[in-house]
């Protein structure tokens, strides 16, 4: 029997589209003139800080998107500022070094009514190690070291809702978990989709604490698990309904394909860097938090509604 054609589809906001995608090269969009630029006084003994979370934020996000160091960062602000007609100093370079090690990164995302359709994964980004080519031609001297991104996206609106960063030691499963503790708890979460690589008793459990469905595919030779909780009693019906249907037929029915597009956001992720520049953790945590702030921007930018053709 032959394949099937391949499905084909069709953009409808094309126009709308295509001025989002022209506007994510704009430099002024990134810049709020009612952004609070100074600190407020925190009220602790000690120096207060000269300027904001949210200040210093912009200058991160700056140096992310453009892959600056951190003095060209430094110049490229000063003149976004000075376009913008404002007065405000800018920090330099040494003071935003220190402020990206303990820096609290807000991650604004889209809420909407219905529940919440996350979409789980993750990746790998280099921190240390040689290249491919000098690693190819002549032979690796040292190993390659990595953080490991953990990310949870919005099925509906395509933004990251969570994420966490850990190093390549630490597993996916232990951090569903995690992830699920950055949704507000007031919150609904209708599914948890993830791989095979989630299906353990800690997340069925996690899931079913937020009274969600778990659409994780069963480990190959999966077996039934006693049923004392509901997680592993969701779990089983996963089970039951993969052998009476066929795994291929229960990831249509259940919607497990819509996981490829957590997949297709991490390959954006790494479009702005398949290597992260900080050397300390802390660091490389705000760098990679960073990086979804400028993600989830591009998506409220404008993206694109597709139909189904045929």
């Amino acid at each position: 029997m032959s394949k099937p054609a391949p499905a084909r589809y069709k953009t409808t906001n094309w126009a709308k589209y295509d001025a989002a995608l022209k506007a994510r090269g704009s430099h002024l969009i990134w810049l709020d003139t009612n952004l609070q630029w100074q600190a407020e006084p925190s009220g602790k003994p000690g120096r207060s800080a000269t300027f904001s979370d949210a200040a210093i934020q912009f200058c991160l996000s700056i140096k992310c998107l453009f892959g600056l160091a951190l003095r060209q960062t430094i110049g490229l602000v000063e003149s976004l500022i000075k376009l913008a007609g404002l007065d405000w100093q800018v920090p330099n370079f040494s003071r935003l070094s220190r402020r990206q090690h303990s820096i609290s990164v807000t991650i604004l995302a889209q809420k909407h009514g219905r529940g919440l359709q996350l979409l789980i994964d993750s990746t790998g980004i280099q921190f240390l190690g040689e290249g491919e080519w000098k690693r190819k031609k002549h032979g690796a001297e040292y190993r390659r070291q990595w953080r490991k991104v953990h990310l949870g996206i919005d099925a509906d609106t395509l933004e990251i809702r969570t994420i966490e960063v850990t190093g390549n030691g630490v597993g996916d499963a232990p951090m569903l978990p995690e992830l699920l503790n950055q949704i507000p708890p007031d919150e609904p979460i209708a599914s948890v989709s993830a791989d095979g690589a989630y299906d353990t008793k800690a997340c069925h459990a996690a899931i079913a604490a937020r009274h969600a469905e778990a659409i994780i595919p069963v480990r190959k030779n999966g077996r039934r698990w006693k049923e004392d909780g509901a997680g592993a009693r969701a779990r089983n019906e996963i089970l039951r309904a993969a052998r009476r249907l066929g795994a291929t037929i229960w990831k249509s029915w259940s919607g497990y394909h819509r996981r490829s597009l957590v997949e297709t956001k991490m390959r954006c992720f790494k479009r702005l860097g398949e290597r992260v520049m900080a050397r300390t953790f802390e660091r490389q945590v705000a760098e990679l938090q960073i990086r979804a702030v400028l993600l989830n921007r591009f998506t409220q930018l404008g993206r694109p509604v597709t139909v189904r053709m045929g």
